[in-house]
């Protein structure tokens, strides 16, 4: 863990990460109802938005389309993923290297973890050359981490996500991005888990504003420094609106009621 409050993808200790790797991740599904935001161009326009630290994608979102928006956005590349037409033990592979992502410009790393999965010694060495590599160019490193395999029968169960932040913590990640284990103080113990790592959840599935908002609020509360979001962002009809309530609710730690009144 390195100091991360300078970092680009940082705002007043806090982050709000929009993340577009579903393409790979989960396949067109996840455009089914908003076909315009299949065009990336559409959600790095979203991520301009002062609220946004930083929006996460793959390579080839990089390369394609990260130059045109590079003095407007702060680019966390994912250095790994893998399609859900993989049936497997969960596992991610390696798709760029760390001196690839500095080449395109990225600001800080994403990287994978499935604590639990067959695969979790690969992938935790994988995991470890990423980020001492990402060290010489004083990267900071987000790492999503998921515990998953055919031993985990819930991984949202409060425990599973404590282990989580604390797997994260003590393998060397400056952020933890992780599931939201179901209350307030299940999430405060997952923070405390991960001493004076930054710790954020993971979006999910699209939800109400209202819905959505009381959990990052509830989050927040909870100790944690921000959010990873994807769905809940772009897949709504107006995502500049929900970007203005959670700019409340993370960087002024509004309540879900004022910054929904506010931003209505």
């Amino acid at each position: 863990m390195i100091p991360i409050d300078d970092s680009p993808i940082v705002r007043d200790g806090k982050s709000l990460i929009l993340a577009m790797d579903h393409g790979l991740e989960h396949g067109p599904v996840d455009f089914e109802d908003v076909p315009e935001k299949l065009d990336p161009s559409t959600v790095f326009e979203t991520a301009t938005h002062d609220a946004v630290t930083a929006m996460a994608v793959q390579k080839g979102i990089a390369e394609g389309y990260y130059p045109s928006y590079e003095d407007d956005v702060n680019l966390l590349l994912k250095l790994n993923g893998t399609s859900n037409l993989w049936m497997g033990e969960p596992d991610s592979a390696v798709n760029c290297s760390v001196d690839y992502a500095a080449e395109i410009g990225a600001d800080a790393l994403g990287f994978t973890v499935y604590g639990g999965s067959n695969h979790e010694i690969e992938m935790v060495e994988e995991f470890r050359d990423a980020q001492e590599k990402g060290r010489e160019y004083d990267l900071p490193m987000v790492m999503w981490s998921y515990p998953r395999g055919q031993g985990l029968k819930n991984d949202t169960k409060p425990s599973t996500i404590s282990y989580a932040t604390r797997l994260a913590l003590e393998l060397g990640a400056d952020i933890a991005k992780v599931k939201y284990p179901g209350s307030k103080d299940a999430m405060a113990h997952a923070v405390q888990c991960a001493g004076d790592m930054n710790v954020v959840m993971s979006g999910g599935s699209k939800t109400s504003d209202y819905e959505f908002l009381s959990t990052v609020e509830a989050v927040i509360d909870a100790g944690a420094t921000g959010l990873a979001v994807g769905r809940n962002v772009w897949q709504r009809e107006d995502p500049t609106q929900l970007l203005d309530a959670l700019e409340k609710v993370i960087y002024e730690e509004a309540t879900a009621d004022a910054a929904l009144e506010a931003t209505e």
